[in-house]
Order: structure tokens, then C-alpha cells, then sequence
């Protein structure tokens, strides 16, 4: 692991994900999050502050990157409800079938490699009834913009560890098995918009 991913690139990732227009979005989501709830792409643990304890009995906190675990591993033992850290990448869920309630994950699906496996993962691991609950950055509705995403990819993901820009969220949802139930969007204000053209929702295995 180089020098950047191990200690610039969480720190940079973190500063980017926290800053407000994404607290806000995460505060329209994770509440809605229920049981033993599966979160995919943890970080530094961004979420932790929006869950309600009062409804979520345990959160499995996945996150595979070494240069988060340490951030993720302090922030857990902190937490207001059980978390438990697993270091494994979205695509191997060790979890075992019909285990969880609830799987969250936010600005994460740009990030993992195989998106459509992690959730096709997730799609496994929900109990009967479960729920996703996602919120995430992607390809916008405006050709120019899109346009712009496609031509600043190239050089984000080194910067931005592996993000892409132009991943259509919805298509992505439904690939992993998933029925849509309710979703918004829009671009986040104070934010770039090749970056900032966000999908919230949630969806049952189809």
C-alpha cells in the first residue's frame, strides 16, 4: 500500500464526505435504517451520528481498505450501538443468508470495484422484507455535465481512490436484484456538479 492511500487519501475521503451538503443527505437516510443493519463502505464512520439506537440493534460495519480500518476501529469503539468491523471487500459478504435487516450504503457504489456483485451480495445476506437504504453520487441527467464526468474520471479515481463519476445508481441498483421503492435526486448546492448529482432511496429485493 503506498504512502497515499495509506495515510493522505482517508483523510482526504473524510473531509470530502463530511463536509455539509453530504450531512444533510446522509441525515435524510441512515435514520431511516432499522435491526441489524449490514453497512457497506463504513470509512471513518460518517453515518455513526445519524443512526437512531433506539431502532437499530447492531451494525456490521464492512470496510476493506487498510487505510480506513484504523480510523473505522477507533470510531467503533466510540459508538452509541454495537458496531462490529468487518475488514472484507463488498463483493465476499461473509454474513451469513436472511442475517440483516437493513444494508446502508452511502457514497460508497462509486468506489466498489464490482458494484453490481456487492449488491447482488447484500440482495443475499437481507432477510425477507429487508430493505436497502442507498445514497449516493453518479451520472447526471444533463449531457453537458455528463460530459464533463467523463472527461474528469480519468484523473479522479487515482485522486479520489477509485471513484467514479458516471456510475448510473439506479441501473445499478436494479442489476443487483433490487425493486426501487422510492428514490429522489438532485445536485447538492456548494458542490461541483460533475461531483454533486446525488440518488437517495430505498429498495426490496425484486
Amino acid at each position: 500500500m503506498s504512502f497515499y492511500s495509506r495515510y493522505i487519501l482517508p483523510a482526504f475521503i473524510t473531509c470530502a464526505c463530511g463536509a455539509k451538503p453530504i450531512r444533510y443527505q446522509r441525515a435524510k437516510i441512515v435514520p431511516r435504517a432499522t435491526g441489524v443493519v449490514l453497512e457497506l463502505g463504513f470509512g471513518a464512520g460518517l453515518n455513526l451520528p445519524y443512526y437512531d439506537a433506539t431502532k437499530v440493534s447492531r451494525v456490521y460495519a464492512l470496510e476493506p481498505e487498510e487505510g480506513m480500518l484504523a480510523l473505522a476501529r477507533k470510531v467503533a469503539r466510540r459508538a452509541p450501538l454495537p458496531v462490529e468491523i468487518l475488514p472484507e471487500r463488498a463483493e465476499e459478504i461473509s454474513l451469513a443468508p436472511a442475517s440483516i435487516d437493513t444494508v446502508l450504503v452511502t457514497y460508497s457504489l462509486c468506489t466498489i470495484p464490482d458494484a453490481v456483485s456487492a449488491l447482488t451480495g447484500a440482495r443475499r445476506v437481507l432477510k425477507p422484507g429487508g430493505k436497502l437504504l442507498f445514497c449516493e453520487h453518479g451520472l447526471a441527467p444533463d449531457e453537458k455535465v455528463r460530459r464533463t464526468q467523463a472527461g474528469v474520471e480519468k484523473w479522479w479515481k487515482p485522486i479520489a481512490g477509485g471513484c467514479h463519476l458516471t456510475r448510473d445508481i439506479p441501473a445499478l441498483v436494479r442489476a443487483g436484484g433490487f425493486h426501487i421503492e422510492d428514490m429522489e435526486s438532485m445536485y447538492l448546492p456548494s458542490t461541483p456538479r460533475f461531483a454533486g448529482y446525488n440518488y437517495w432511496g430505498s429498495a426490496r429485493a425484486g
